[in-house]
């Protein structure tokens, strides 16, 4: 597929006419756009910061893009042009880059060179990550992504575990299983895994107002580090998306197509599923933004096997299907949100979300700890330029997911895909106290991140509500449910990195690193001190903070 998506976009370079410039999105990952949106981030501008990835022609309209690209270059004049465009070319600019009247494409590597030490384990880690990113626009409003990865790799003991548990690598896909001649599974080399990572997409302006995408990758709503409502965890999924853009509000509908992993009948492929979701920002103030959230999420196949496909029903592209789902009578799984942010000072934002699964006023008021009463809450704080320091940036956020949440009576429709939450990694019955320190100047950066929370696991056969991927109906009891039930465990996770950004075109940065993690409960308890080297592309946010 990817082969034929290449000549599709080459074959196009030389039929296609008028030209203009970037017209894709920015990719995700935090680093790469942290300079932006301490812009975005202003009182001076409406901007609709909630909705990521950001588009691109969007982030034109209200600052100085191309200009603070430039101000990323590395500078240095050489007498022969052949000196200053290899110079450009190492430094500053993409590899691979063509510009017509009618077409762009720019070509870049992708690659993640890394080498590490488990100390408790006395093992070496190391991931060989080698990748193709183009992108590019044909015409005035349409513009094309693809990327692909190819990966083997050896991660610290608690990342190795939850990817034989998973059969997936955190946010990057289902690992390649492999059978030995006694039937028993084993992985490359009998101990590193083999995985790739493929996503894409195409991406149509229609008039001033309209957007329109199509392709595989991750969508995330909120202001935050984590999101409640639909973040970038679990790997990419099919999505369509159609995006309305007017005065103060920005309204978005994205279809999506999901996949359970955990199902063995594989006469038909693994089982898919849907969600509809509608997300609306509304830029009250030039400070403060509100957001409502609503998705519903079904299977393609109903509980007796037979084909439902997509529902049409919720092709509705009206907010809050809520309504929708419940007059046709339907099972299917609906959540509800909001999401508020308010700009204090010049670059500081408060920031929160509100998550709705399932609740019951009356029992809320009662406080008798009803299974059924899910209600997340996310609060968080950031600033950039932190006590008048140029390019310090500090964060706070607190995550707070009761037990069941995300769940569904039928594990095909939990809010989970690839067999990952589509929200916060944890799943749900958890608390969670995340912070960053970040700095930068010129090329280097620094980033110390620490994390603490409070996850309720279980025990054999018990169902205390942090699996989101187990029925509800096991749970273990109706009342006197909290966070932290079952195995209560604590979390403590720290990591401190270095970085020489090489490149900033493609993210192409040298990282050293370290990362503490402390597992502990009344059953067992696990110690991780990881330190490591890295070459690579930072274009994704990964989390191994879990």
């Amino acid at each position: 597929m990817f082969k034929k998506n290449l000549l599709f976009f080459i074959f196009f370079t030389f039929f296609i006419i008028n030209v203009s410039g970037q017209t894709y999105y920015l990719p995700l990952n935090q680093q790469y756009n942290q300079d932006i949106q301490k812009k975005l981030y202003s009182p001076d501008i409406y901007f609709h910061t909630s909705i990521r990835p950001y588009y691109i022609p969007e982030v034109k309209t209200v600052i100085n893009y191309d200009s603070l690209r430039q101000s990323e270059k590395w500078k240095h004049s050489f007498h022969k042009k052949w000196k200053q465009k290899a110079w450009d070319k190492l430094f500053n600019d993409n590899v691979i880059s063509l510009k017509r009247k009618n077409f762009s494409l720019n070509i870049n590597p992708l690659m993640n060179f890394s080498v590490g030490r488990d100390v408790p384990s006395k093992e070496t880690t190391w991931v060989n990550t080698r990748g193709i990113e183009i992108k590019g626009a044909i015409g005035k409003n349409f513009s094309f992504f693809s990327s692909f990865y190819e990966n083997q790799g050896i991660f610290p003991e608690y990342v190795n575990q939850y990817i034989i548990q998973n059969k997936v690598v955190p946010g990057q896909g289902r690992i390649h299983v492999l059978l030995d001649n006694t039937g028993e599974h084993y992985f490359l080399n009998g101990r590193s895994f083999d995985y790739s990572n493929a996503n894409g997409y195409i991406s149509w302006q229609s008039g001033k107002y309209f957007q329109f995408q199509f392709g595989k990758g991750k969508n995330f709503y909120g202001d935050g580090y984590r999101s409640l409502l639909l973040s970038d965890n679990a790997t990419n999924n099919l999505f369509f998306k159609a995006s309305l853009n007017i005065w103060h509000f920005k309204y978005q509908i994205l279809l999506n197509q999901y996949v359970d992993l955990r199902d063995s009948t594989m006469q038909l492929g693994y089982p898919r599923k849907y969600s509809a979701v509608h997300y609306i920002s509304w830029n009250i103030t030039k400070r403060i933004a509100l957001s409502f959230f609503d998705a519903v999420v079904w299977q393609a196949r109903d509980s007796k096997g037979n084909y439902r496909g997509f529902d049409v029903q919720y092709l509705n592209p009206a907010i809050f299907l809520r309504s929708v789902e419940f007059s046709v009578g339907s099972p299917d799984n609906a959540l509800l949100g909001a999401n508020l942010s308010i700009i204090a000072g010049k670059h500081s934002v408060f920031y929160g979300q509100l998550l709705l699964d399932e609740f019951v006023f009356k029992k809320i008021l009662a406080r008798t700890g009803y299974w059924g009463n899910k209600q997340a809450v996310q609060l968080g704080f950031k600033t950039y330029d932190a006590f008048k320091i140029k390019n310090l940036y500090l964060q706070t956020e607190f995550n707070y997911v009761p037990p069941y949440t995300y769940s569904e009576q039928f594990e095909r429709i939990n809010y989970g895909h690839y067999n990952q939450p589509l929200a916060h990694p944890f799943g749900a019955n958890f608390w969670e106290s995340v912070n960053f320190i970040r700095y930068h100047h010129n090329r280097y950066y620094f980033q110390y991140e620490f994390l603490y929370s409070i996850l309720g696991k279980d025990p054999p056969g018990k169902n205390y509500g942090g699996d989101i991927y187990k029925s509800y109906n096991t749970r273990v009891r109706e009342y006197g449910n909290f966070v932290g039930q079952g195995i209560r465990t604590r979390l403590l996770y720290q990591n401190i990195s270095a970085s020489f950004l090489i490149n900033p075109s493609y993210n192409l940065n040298l990282t050293v690193g370290a990362v503490f993690r402390n597992l502990k409960n009344d059953v067992s308890s696990s110690q991780t001190n990881y330190f490591y080297i890295s070459l690579r592309t930072s274009l994704r946010n990964l989390y191994y903070d879990f």
